[in-house]
């Protein structure tokens, strides 16, 4: 697992990232472009067993050329760890060591209320808008990161 700047200078000019926002049961999925602006929904994944939530996450790797994963940390506000925190670098822990991509954490504070928030600028009803609640905060996740990776002057 790597640091954000690691990770920055680890990727490709043109390469694909997927994001991740972990959850007890439900992940969400977002992939981006290859030139890294533009993130976007993917999938939900149920996770109830290691092996087959790894199993789909490298088929997604596979099917999509991703190079990079960033891990959603959902920081307490005040940026200190919580549990959920310690479980989302859990994970990143165990796919580093399961999966060849470079994996990096970014801090996902209020990812899910501020994709349920964009989401209802939409024309959208309310139980579509929770169904894709989990990849919607991947994709928020994702481009968060996105944005840091491709500014300027960094």
């Amino acid at each position: 697992m790597l640091d954000i700047e690691e990770f920055k200078k680890k990727l490709d000019k043109k390469s694909r990232l997927m994001g991740i926002d972990p959850g007890k049961k439900r992940i969400g999925i977002a992939i981006s472009d290859e030139n890294k602006i533009i993130a976007t929904p993917y999938t939900t994944l149920i996770k109830n067993e290691y092996s087959i939530f790894l199993k789909e996450i490298k088929k997604i790797i596979s099917d999509n050329d991703i190079k990079g994963v960033v891990i959603g940390n959902p920081l307490n506000m005040d940026g200190s760890s919580s549990s959920s925190s310690q479980s989302a670098k859990d994970l990143a822990i165990n796919l580093s060591k399961d999966i060849t991509q470079y994996i990096t954490m970014w801090d996902e504070r209020l990812s899910s209320e501020g994709a349920f928030k964009l989401s209802s600028n939409l024309d959208v009803n309310t139980s579509k808008r929770v169904q894709k609640l989990d990849e919607n905060a991947a994709q928020f996740i994702l481009q968060g990161a996105l944005d840091y990776l491709t500014k300027k002057n960094t």
